[in-house]
């Protein structure tokens, strides 16, 4: 898909791999409404990258927020053709831990927002996306979800996270396969360790650390490459069902 034109949507789209998405598409002339629960800095993030970026608060997981902002980018923004579903969060604890079993409610929060969430952006986008044109070879528009190697890997402490992003994994070839007919095309990456604010927090020894055990390149990965990777998903057609691992060759260790 050509996306000099075109309008997207970008779901955590305030920072980290949502804003590196958001400024992939931006830089091939693409717009870009950008989907987040944070409103000061999204509304600071769309005022940066420019005019072709707006923002919307928006919970991933609530239909009629979701809806509200699809509809903004039908009636207001030229029409909807594509998504990247970035929006996320990452907790950990163990199964048993020191103060007893796995809180339910965390675990079911973090099905909510990355599985759930992620799927409720695809099926309101979707239903959008069909409603327009297609180009000259039938394509409509395109989805690009975010999941993790921990989907693959999940390391201790990580069950409801790995859980979350193996669902998503999991979604992505029965979902291409029922929107083929329509021309809407959906791919997942799968990043390894990235610089995001979810790594902010910690020292910068345990960061050097966490990017050496990368075999190559031995460093955090950067959102830019992240939304390199989203680029070139969106303007290959062939891409299609499949998930991509972005990580460096790293295989995660069980802690």
């Amino acid at each position: 898909m050509r996306i000099e034109g075109k309008t997207f949507i970008a779901t955590g789209g305030a920072s980290g791999l949502g804003r590196a998405a958001a400024e992939a598409i931006l830089g091939a002339g693409g717009t870009v409404l950008l989907l987040d629960v944070n409103t000061e800095v999204g509304h600071a993030t769309a005022t940066t990258l420019g005019d072709r970026a707006f923002f919307v608060k928006a919970d991933v997981t609530s239909e009629t927020e979701v809806q509200a902002a699809v509809d903004e980018a039908v009636t207001n923004l030229g029409g909807l053709h594509g998504v990247v579903n970035a929006a996320g969060i990452g907790p950990a604890a163990k199964v048993l831990g020191k103060n007893g079993p796995h809180a339910l409610e965390l675990f079911e929060k973090t099905i909510r927002v990355n599985l759930i969430g992620t799927f409720n952006v695809i099926r309101l986008a979707a239903a959008a996306i069909a409603k327009t044109a297609s180009d000259a070879s039938g394509e409509r528009g395109v989805i690009v979800n975010t999941a993790s190697i921990a989907a693959y890997d999940g390391q201790i402490g990580q069950p409801a996270y790995a859980a979350s992003k193996g669902g998503i994994v999991a979604l992505t070839l029965p979902v291409a396969r029922e929107f083929a007919p329509i021309g809407i095309r959906v791919m997942t990456v799968a990043p390894g360790i990235f610089d995001t604010p979810l790594l902010a927090a910690l020292p910068e020894a345990a960061r050097v650390s966490l990017g050496q055990q990368v075999p190559f390149p031995s460093r955090l990965g950067r959102p830019a490459e992240y939304g390199a990777l989203v680029r070139h998903i969106i303007e290959n057609e062939m891409l299609n069902g499949e998930v991509i691992r972005l990580d460096g060759a790293l295989r995660m260790a069980p802690r």
